[in-house]
């Protein structure tokens, strides 16, 4: 069960992923989550550097969705000037969720990477659909709230395990 909590990849920020490495697994298709992987939790709008980045990764040919379990406003005034289409309200690790982003960018799960930095909803429903799952460390963690602080907490507990197994 606690397998389900590993992600395939881990990286330090978005900008360390290598997306040669994506397009030439199949990789078409990313499914991001906003808060701490995109952005600080309380940065209202893209820096400048990540709106590089985005067009980079859609020059590349990568379709891109925002899937955030925050609300409606805060998801919104990020990705619509952004013009990346985004779900809201996710109810993320649901497998609905993620079935629904699939939709919007009209891939199956074995073309598409998700990029979250919480284990207990980015990458355990990602890889519970079959995903790539990659693991970004959290831009901001002082500005997390209450439910995020809880799955932190159960992260490191998963962690001591990974490490326990890795380590036999």
């Amino acid at each position: 069960m606690l397998q389900k909590f590993v992600p395939r990849q881990q990286v330090a920020t978005i900008y360390e992923i290598v997306l040669a490495e994506l397009w030439d697994k199949g990789i078409r298709g990313i499914i991001t989550d906003l808060d701490n992987t995109l952005v600080g939790a309380k940065e209202p709008l893209a820096t400048p550097e990540l709106v590089e980045w985005l067009k980079h990764v859609q020059a590349a040919g990568f379709k891109v969705v925002i899937v955030s379990n925050n609300k409606e406003a805060r998801v919104s005034r990020f990705a619509s000037p952004l013009g990346i289409p985004f779900l809201f309200a996710a109810r993320k690790p649901s497998n609905l969720a993620f079935r629904r982003a699939l939709q919007v960018i009209g891939l199956d799960a074995e073309q598409t990477a998700v990029l979250g930095d919480q284990m207990m909803t980015d990458v355990l429903g990602g890889n519970r659909m079959g995903l790539h799952t990659i693991l970004v460390q959290p831009i901001s963690p002082a500005d997390e709230g209450f439910f995020t602080r809880i799955n932190r907490r159960l992260e490191k507990i998963v962690i001591r395990w990974m490490k326990k197994q890795s380590s036999k």
